[in-house]
This record gives C-alpha cells, sequence and structure tokens, in this order.
C-alpha cells in the first residue's frame, strides 16, 4: 500500500508540475515541465535525503563524538529490527528531529542540538523512535520526495510571475493562468503535503510509542518540542518551508490547530492519543534495550561544558 500510495503521489505531483507548464507555456511549456519533472523524480528518488540534510546543514555522527545520541538510536533500530541508520546532528536550539531516505536500507536520522540538550534520555529515545517508526512505514521517501516536488512547484510559481504573463507567448490562458500557476499550483502542492504528514504522524506516534516501550515518554517529548518550537527561531526551516513536514513538530511557527491548513495535527490531539494508548497498556510489553545512560544522552557529563558533542 505504501508503494502505491508513493506512486499515486508521484503521479498527481507530476501532473501538477506539468500542469503549471501548460499554464505558463501552453503544450510546448507542459513537455518541458514533464521532461524536468521526470529528472527530478529520477534525482529525488536517488538524492532527496542528500538535499534535506545539506539545507538544514545536518553533520553525520558516530560512537565517537556522539556516543550516547548515537547507542540510543542504534538500540533502538535493533529493538525494531531495522537496519541502523545513519545518525545526522543540527546545530539548532529549536528542538526537533527528523528522518529521510528512499528505504530502510539507506535511511537517516536527523535530531538538533537544542532537541538533546532540552528534552531527557527517554524522550529523545521516545523522539528517535517515532523517526525510526516513519522508516519502517517508509514514509520516508513518500515525504522527502513530496517536499522536493512541492519546493520545485512553488519555484515554477514564482517562475510563471515573471515570465508567464507576456501576450505573445504561448500562455493559453493569458493573466488568468499565470494567476493559477503562480496561487493555486503550489497551494494545492501544499495541501498534498499536509494532509500526507497529518495521516502518518498520528501512525508514527503510535509505532514509535511501541519501539520505545512507553507512550508518555513520546507524549512528553511532543509537549517540550511544541512548547519551545513556538519560541525559538529555525531558519534554514524558514529558508526551506517545503521540508516542515519532515519534521516531528511543525518547525515553521506555533500553529496548534488540526485543520486543512496544518502542516502537522495538533499536539494536543496527537498527546491525547498517545494517553489513551498508555491507557490500554499498549507498548509495555516490548521495552527496547534503552538503558538511561550514565551521562547525558549527547555525551557528555551532566556536570560537564554544554553541548552535544562528547
Amino acid at each position: 500500500m505504501n508503494m502505491i500510495r508513493t506512486a499515486m503521489l508521484l503521479a498527481f505531483m507530476t501532473a501538477l508540475f506539468m500542469g503549471v507548464g501548460y499554464l505558463i507555456g501552453g503544450g510546448s511549456g507542459m513537455m518541458i515541465a514533464f521532461v524536468i519533472a521526470a529528472g527530478m523524480n529520477l534525482f529525488s528518488y536517488w538524492n532527496a535525503d542528500k538535499m534535506v540534510l545539506r539545507m538544514h546543514h545536518a553533520v553525520e555522527v558516530d560512537e565517537r563524538n556522539a556516543p550516547e545520541y548515537y547507542g540510543i538510536v542504534r538500540d533502538l533500530a535493533a529493538s525494531a529490527g531495522l537496519p541502523m541508520p545513519k545518525v545526522y546532528l543540527i546545530d539548532n536550539p529549536q528542538p526537533n528531529a527528523f528522518a529521510t531516505g528512499r528505504n530502510p536500507q539507506n535511511a537517516a536520522v536527523a535530531a538538533t542540538t537544542g532537541l538533546l540538550q532540552r528534552l531527557s534520555h527517554e524522550e529523545v529515545a521516545a523522539v528517535m523512535a517515532h523517526e525510526l517508526a516513519h522508516v519502517q512505514n517508509r514514509d520516508t521517501l513518500t515525504m522527502t520526495i513530496t517536499a522536493t516536488l512541492a519546493g520545485a512547484i512553488s519555484m515554477l510559481g514564482n517562475f510563471a510571475f515573471f515570465f508567464g504573463g507576456n501576450r505573445d507567448n504561448n500562455n493559453p490562458l493569458g493573466i488568468v493562468g499565470v494567476l493559477v500557476a503562480m496561487i493555486v499550483a503550489p497551494l494545492a502542492a501544499a495541501l498534498v503535503q499536509m494532509a500526507i504528514s497529518r495521516t502518518r504522524e498520528y501512525s508514527a506516534d503510535r509505532r514509535g510509542a511501541e519501539i520505545c516501550g512507553n507512550p508518555l515518554w513520546l507524549a512528553s517529548a511532543l509537549d517540550k518540542i511544541a512548547r519551545n518550537a513556538e519560541r525559538i527561531h529555525n531558519p534554514d526551516a524558514e529558508r526551506n518551508p517545503a521540508t516542515a513536514h519532515l519534521f516531528i513538530i511543525n518547525p515553521l511557527s506555533g500553529e496548534r490547530m488540526d485543520n486543512l491548513f496544518s502542516t502537522h495535527p495538533a499536539t494536543e490531539n496527537r498527546i491525547a492519543a498517545l494517553e489513551a494508548m498508555s491507557r490500554e497498556g499498549v507498548g509495555r510489553a516490548a521495552q527496547p534495550s534503552v538503558e538511561p545512560p550514565k551521562a547525558n544522552p549527547w555525551g557528555r557529563n551532566p556536570t560537564g561544558p554544554k553541548g552535544p558533542w562528547s
């Protein structure tokens, strides 16, 4: 089903991309857009994860420079029966995290320094379990390619503003086509992103709680992340808003309404669902072998210097 959903998503985004090309340049514009979209789909499949990590200046870490953080991911991946993903760290004070990669064998997880500094060991484990759930559910390919294509459609809409209004070109609808390309197409792409992200966040919350063994750890982490994300600016996310749906909590704003235009479900709704899972005893029978560390999760003694590095 995930492969079918991915194929349908790519088909829709490609058709949308071609439609914008048609509105800008008619039949020839549509064909050019088709060639570009086909190339982007192929490129995104192999390289979108690397692009997203570069956008957020993520740095790969290992047992030597982030032992506790790396160890958390390693133990959770083993508990979930997943291959060990690459582990990245983002130097950003906003607590947040995301996963990317085309499949579990080529996955990567990334956390910000703010996440490791502001959350407890158990909460960090719950967040990384959530991200591994995305990997296990094969959400990462869909969500990463969606981010790439949605950004491209938005850029094509901007292109229409400058080059689509010329009356002697092949634009079949004139200024109306330009306005549709500028406004409607990017909005449609954003709505697809939002709908996909919101439904998959609930699923990843549930599976993440099963992996880490305690839904309340994730509920507590979501509350802390949401409160801090409201007041701590994330410049890289603001420059690349098409990647916002990849994060566990929306990094762009303090949006709290669970509506059509939210990239994530309302945090309160997610917490309530996790609390209901705890009351039902979900996850308690699947405690992972993640023991509380002697040092903090980012590999330092509590009395030592601050920072995620060892």
